[in-house]
């Protein structure tokens, strides 16, 4: 059985798969996919054979197989064809990255991540591989001495990464325009990089401020570059009165909607709704989804 600190909540799991919490309880309770352990005050706590079978669920989804028969499809495969499926392209990505990251060797990291993209959409790679390589990065750091100057070597080297691709993609879009910032207190700007990076092949423009960003700031910058709404993502927990003075300000100044994601947004989503911002949650593809439809709805704030 795995140790307490080889467990992750089920706000991981969702930055893991791309998967939100809501669905992941609906996928246990109505088709019995996915049974985590619970700790005795009933808080899931799941395994990464967990994360892995929930990949497994998504590929299945994505080659035309319903959500109701999924699990009928599972136990067809048998005990082997389910181990082997768990070692597919996205996990020998990840060990090999996750090797290349270990020696610091930037040639071997760009030979795994080249290979991802030649054969994989961007949206794929960002979900299934970039994501949950941050993420166990971010566990490996407590438990493995250097780890914390591996987590910074990727960082950097996908920030060049995702910020090369922003800038390219810039030219190519021309739908509506979103300000795009770290909370106050949260220095690291990857996930919102890679939401950047999907509101991009959704048609909308982004201008990025990075990270820990004054809200004061972002509502002026708002004005100035003729933004139709702000996206704020933060995964710190937010200092006494960011929620309930500074975010309700930048809400009234802004005069658009402002949204804020990451894994706060989750964990703090009634302050989030009662300051007049709307809270996003982690799923990148969902938040985009999401802002869309606000933008398109007739009498949108502006």
């Amino acid at each position: 059985m795995p140790s307490p600190t080889e467990y992750l909540p089920i706000r991981t799991v969702a930055s893991l798969t791309g998967v939100n919490a809501i669905t992941l309880r609906a996928w246990e309770r109505r088709y019995g996919l996915i049974r985590p352990q619970r700790t005795p005050k009933g808080h899931r706590l799941y395994t990464r054979q967990h994360v892995d079978l929930i990949q497994r669920v998504l590929a299945m989804v994505a080659r035309g197989v319903p959500i109701g028969r999924v699990r009928e499809a599972l136990e067809a495969a048998g005990p082997e064809r389910t181990e082997a499926a768990g070692k597919g392209p996205w996990h020998d990505y990840l060990e090999r990255m996750a090797d290349a990251i270990a020696r610091f060797d930037e040639a071997a990291l760009d030979e795994v991540y080249d290979e991802a993209l030649s054969l994989h959409p961007i949206e794929g790679v960002s979900r299934l591989l970039l994501v949950p390589l941050l993420v166990s990065l971010g566990l490996r750091w407590k438990k493995v001495s250097g780890g914390i100057a591996e987590e910074h070597f990727f960082a950097v080297y996908l920030r060049n990464k995702l910020g090369a691709r922003l800038h390219h993609r810039k030219r190519l879009v021309t739908g509506w325009r979103l300000l795009a910032a770290c909370a106050p207190g949260e220095h690291h700007e990857i996930g919102l990089l890679l939401f950047a990076l999907a509101a991009h092949g959704a048609g909308l423009r982004v201008v990025l401020l990075g990270a820990d960003t004054p809200l004061a700031e972002i509502a002026i910058a708002v004005r100035r570059a003729g933004c139709d709404a702000a996206v704020i993502s933060s995964a710190v927990d937010p200092a006494p009165g960011l929620l309930e003075r500074e975010l309700p300000t930048l809400a009234a100044k802004a005069r658009v909607p402002v949204f804020f994601g990451g894994s706060v947004s989750e964990r703090h989503r009634p302050a989030i709704n009662a300051a007049g911002a709307i809270a996003l949650g982690t799923d990148l593809d969902a938040g985009v989804r999401h802002v869309v439809a606000t933008l398109a709805k007739p009498g949108k704030k502006s």
